[in-house]
């Protein structure tokens, strides 16, 4: 029974594990969230964003980043799995 459930679910269990990868790879974009943060600080310096607004932002976009780079490091190291 377990070799029979080991034959049918292994390869979709890879196929999730590739997908939910990817997707994670998608949602923290370490480049986009890079550019974020430049475009804040580009609108502060031209007028566009208040001190507070600018400040906000950027504690956010920082705390982005850091997750981002978190899970980038847990993917490329395998511990990001699908349970099943």
């Amino acid at each position: 029974m377990f070799i029979l459930d080991d034959l049918l679910l292994r390869p979709f269990v890879g196929i999730i594990d590739a997908l939910h990868s990817i997707a994670l790879d998608e949602l923290y974009d370490m480049e986009a969230l890079e550019d974020d943060l430049k475009e804040n600080q580009l609108l502060y310096e031209l007028g566009e964003r208040s001190d507070e607004e600018y400040r906000r932002r950027k504690e956010e976009l920082e705390a982005e980043i850091e997750t981002a780079r978190e899970v980038h490091e847990r993917l490329s190291s395998g511990r990001v799995e699908v349970k099943r």
